[in-house]
């Protein structure tokens, strides 16, 4: 029996035939949802951000921007406010192929890089959430580190040994998430988003007494008084546009259980911004006034919280805490190379092999900081370094795929897509689509260039906004240029 689309509303929805389903590029996992399976409304989907949103990097960009980019807290706070606004655009546009079709990301990108050429942008992606899950694992297995020291005194004296026991334990719990499927994640998010607000607050009422807001927003920026703002607040907006960029291109594995556009696109309005704004503004706060609270400067939540002297109040906010990390590590971290991994080879992993492949990509991404704390070697590497440096330069050379992305769809393919040729390629989709490449590989080169010879800095420091800009040109000039 051949393939088949049907249309029902603003959703289609493949029936696949055998050429579909023995096609070597399909599995069930990848599959398009059917619409019986598309139940995320605007709150599950406001939910989601809530859960991504509120975690420990989120809680050092204000951070971030006062100390590397020279804003004061106010311009860094609205700089964080403004840039989540901007980032909601490809967010939502690229959203609108999930949505529809009901495909994720890595089918998607066989549109406009090709069938096979789409697993190389796809595992680009996959490498930096698996460095962010490690990141994400190691935050919550300190958590459970603490929680358990609290409940158990003699936990506390594993030291090292006790965070690398907890990192283990926060690892399995992330898989377990991830290996029960999508609804296992929408309940998460839903559950947790309220929980994660109540904490929120709670923590800004345990600060609030310790801390001058006034004072805090009077607080001159950490840059020559003779600089122009522009240049700092550019590089600044840069910088947090590119803290989602990855979430801006894998968001139709998502929006592909999107009850509508509308449910998409309000759900995302509602959830980021405002979120993001208050959290990064909480991180400000509860850094500033770590002095007068626990008598030295910390800018991590999670050591912060440690220091506090009654076990209850450490033991119900790891709680939350390992609550927040955990919807953020498997929502934003895991879902997107567990269907990259798959896309590969569809026939050959599936959704369990592919999420038990990110799993161990993560353990050894993170081995040398595992290995540390166990004191079995030494390194000069910080988390930290590895979180503001590689990664987030890293994710910014990611913008011309999101340009790409919304260029293929919206104006190219003019929204309308051959379902079946995504899965059994044949037809209108090739192996490789070099305009697709050609798009990405120039700006990236150019990036690189910057960074390493000095010259056009400009376009390595805007380097999301270069990238996404100049992607979408070059393959809309090589797509009429194709046709």
């Amino acid at each position: 029996m051949e393939s088949k689309t049907v249309m029902q509303g603003e959703f289609v929805e493949l029936e696949a035939g055998a050429d579909v389903t023995a096609s070597k590029w399909y599995n069930e996992d990848i599959a398009p949802t059917k619409i019986a399976q598309r139940t995320w409304g605007k709150w599950n989907i406001a939910a989601l951000w809530v859960g991504m949103s509120i975690c420990v990097p989120t809680y050092t960009l204000g951070g971030v921007l006062t100390a590397y980019f020279g804003l004061s807290v106010s311009e860094a706070l609205w700089t964080i406010f403004l840039a989540n606004v901007i980032v909601l655009i490809p967010l939502i546009l690229n959203a609108f192929v999930g949505t529809k079709y009901g495909i994720p990301f890595p089918v998607v990108l066989r549109s406009s890089f090709g069938i096979v050429g789409s697993n190389v942008p796809c595992l680009i992606r996959a490498v930096v959430a698996c460095g962010w899950f490690g990141i994400q694992t190691l935050f919550g297995g300190l958590a459970i580190h603490l929680l358990l020291s609290a409940i158990f005194p003699a936990w506390a004296s594993l030291g090292g040994t006790g965070e690398v026991l907890g990192f283990f334990i926060f690892w399995s719990m992330n898989i377990l998430v991830v290996l029960r499927g999508a609804e296992s994640i929408k309940w998460l998010e839903t559950l947790s988003a309220p929980l994660l607000l109540a904490v929120t607050v709670g923590l800004v009422v345990w600060a609030y007494p310790q801390a001058s807001l006034t004072e805090l927003l009077a607080e001159p920026a950490n840059r020559p008084a003779d600089a122009p703002f522009m240049g700092f607040f550019l590089s600044g907006l840069t910088a947090m546009v590119g803290f989602w960029a990855t979430l801006s291109l894998n968001i139709p594995d998502f929006s592909r259980y999107a009850k509508s556009q509308k449910s998409q696109i309000w759900g995302q309005i509602v959830g980021l911004p405002l979120t993001m704004f208050l959290f990064a503004a909480l991180g400000v706060i509860l850094t500033a006034a770590s002095q007068q609270l626990v008598g030295e400067t910390i800018s991590d939540p999670i050591s912060l919280i440690g220091k506090i002297e009654s076990p209850f109040w450490v033991i119900t906010a790891m709680v939350l805490i390992i609550i927040a990390t955990l919807s953020t590590n498997t929502a934003a971290n895991i879902v997107s190379p567990t269907n990259d991994f798959q896309n590969i080879a569809p026939k050959k992993i599936n959704h369990t092999k592919a999420v038990l492949l990110t799993g161990l990509v993560g353990i050894v991404m993170m081995s040398w900081e595992l290995l540390r704390k166990l004191g079995v070697i030494a390194s000069d590497v910080s988390v930290e370094s590895m979180y503001s440096n590689w990664l987030l330069g890293y994710s910014s050379l990611l913008g011309p795929i999101a340009g790409i992305m919304i260029v293929d769809y919206f104006i190219i393919r003019k929204q309308t897509l051959d379902l079946p040729a995504l899965y059994h390629g044949k037809g209108v989709y090739t192996a490789w689509n070099w305009a697709g490449f050609a798009a990405f590989l120039i700006p990236v080169a150019l990036t690189i260039f910057a960074q390493v010879s000095g010259q056009l800095s400009w376009f390595y420091s805007y380097g999301w906004f270069t990238g996404s800009i100049l992607g979408g040109i070059i393959y809309f000039i090589a797509g009429k240029i194709k046709s």
